[in-house]
């Protein structure tokens, strides 16, 4: 072979190959071609030639020191097993001579196994075991391709549901296909990679329970249930269900789907009931979810919500709107699409003034605009509800370190005034509408000279 392994190609067989494949498995490797599982199957041309085979399967479903090099919990590893993929065979073909071909071969198939997949089977593998026989051979191609020996097997094989001791060690090996993917598999809420449905945020890295969680936050929401029978905090069922929502869920069929799912120590964090008798956590059931959610003070509830977000804000767990003690808040007014107040048609569709900070665009609170009024006079009641400490006190809030923009129609000579007293400030834009502010303005910025800088539409 003229070509040294800087030409060595690695593909996926054709379908019209798996006869050849499974042949040259069987003349060539002392376990024949026999794959199991979510089965990949490539191979390794040189100079048009078949130099190696490689096929990976469905990992393992118990090994003990993979699972103690991963970290995960029983439940982790049965719901996220898939996407750990086993390297259940490889070959070198005997034509092929090369000094590093090996090595070469497991670098190129490792570097595309996971898109592949995500292409066939619809998910990401974060990581690739293997298993060798010391009695065979040492398992240094795997060593050389950056494998780390992670432990030993204890000798048994899995046979129709059943393990039988065969006596034989084998050596336990891992990729990781990512840095972060021992801290992937085993993370408390499933990682926004590993999930199948649009995963918004990762839940991992947000401040759901615990100090300065959501959790904490909505234990002051108001309980609208009578207080027999009631088994799950109405705070918790509330944080479940945006923690579901985060993860990609749109009903309430799907955030119970979802709870359900949850390991014990991710119900454990976001505050579930615990059986008195087995002593696991117990998640709510669709109807106490829907019962619950459809009956809160969804004012009381946004109020908190928006405060808390604002608290991340400030805090700096979320990365948005904050530079240099300053929060810009933008405002603006939505019709929300489909929805009219109160059933009546008469009274028009729901119209709301949101908030949200400038950067990741996080909303931190919404306010109904009454029919019959604008946004110009939600807007400071609005700002009041975020800047509050505590969402409980009333009236005015000190505004110090809030940037307030907005469009046109918040031009409103009294809410700036107080905006300005209250300790903020604002970029508004000002329109043709109101020519002898639009004058002042210019003269702030004219030069010495009486000229003006270009306008964006002259340049």
């Amino acid at each position: 072979m003229s070509g040294g392994v800087r030409d060595l190609r690695v593909r996926p067989i054709a379908r019209d190959e798996v006869g050849r494949f499974n042949a040259e498995l069987d003349a060539h490797h002392w376990l024949g071609h026999r794959l199991t599982g979510q089965v990949m199957r490539y191979v390794a041309v040189l100079d048009g030639q078949w130099v190696a085979l490689v096929g990976f399967g469905s990992a393992a479903l118990t090994c003990a020191a993979r699972d103690r090099y991963v970290g995960w919990s029983r439940e982790q590893q049965y719901a996220r097993l898939r996407h750990v993929a086993n390297n259940q065979r490889f070959c070198v073909l005997p034509e092929a001579c090369l000094p590093n071909l090996a090595s070469a071969v497991l670098a190129r198939a490792l570097r595309r196994v996971c898109a592949d997949y995500l292409a066939v089977y619809g998910h990401r593998v974060v990581a690739v075991e293997t298993f060798t026989d010391p009695s065979r051979h040492t398992g240094a191609c795997y060593a050389a391709a950056n494998f780390r020996q992670v432990g030993d097997t204890l000798g048994f094989s899995r046979s129709a549901g059943s393990y039988h001791e065969h006596g034989r060690r084998k050596r336990v090996w891992l990729y990781l296909l990512r840095p972060d993917a021992a801290q992937m598999l085993s993370a408390t809420f499933p990682h926004p990679l590993l999930t199948r449905t649009e995963q918004v945020a990762d839940l991992n890295t947000l401040a759901l329970a615990g100090d300065g969680g959501l959790l904490g936050a909505l234990e002051k929401l108001t309980d609208p249930r009578a207080k027999r029978g009631v088994r799950h905090r109405v705070a918790a069922i509330l944080t479940m269900t945006a923690a579901a929502a985060l993860a990609g869920c749109r009903s309430f069929l799907s955030v119970a789907d979802f709870v359900a799912d949850l390991p014990q120590d991710a119900l454990a964090r976001l505050g579930a009931r615990r059986h008195p008798r087995t002593g696991r956590w117990v998640p709510p059931s669709e109807a106490t979810i829907r019962r619950t959610v459809q009956k809160v003070d969804a004012d009381e509830a946004d109020a908190l919500i928006g405060s808390w977000l604002m608290d991340q804000v400030k805090a700096g767990r979320v990365a948005a709107g904050r530079e240099a003690g300053w929060v810009a808040i933008a405002v603006d007014g939505k019709t929300l699409k489909g929805s009219w107040a109160e059933l009546n048609t008469s009274t028009g569709k729901v119209r709301l003034l949101s908030a949200l900070v400038h950067g990741e665009g996080v909303i931190v609170g919404q306010r109904h605009i009454p029919v019959d009024t604008t946004e110009v006079t939600q807007i400071l009641p609005l700002l009041d509800t975020l800047a509050r400490t505590n969402p409980g006190d009333q009236g005015p809030a000190d505004l110090s370190g809030v940037v307030l923009t907005a469009d046109a129609l918040h031009v409103h000579r009294g809410n700036i005034e107080e905006l300005t007293e209250r300790g903020g400030d604002y970029v508004l834009t000002v329109k043709g509408n109101q020519p002898t502010l639009r004058e002042g303005i210019k003269g702030l910025f004219a030069g010495a000279d009486g000229s003006f800088p270009p306008s964006p539409r002259q340049l």
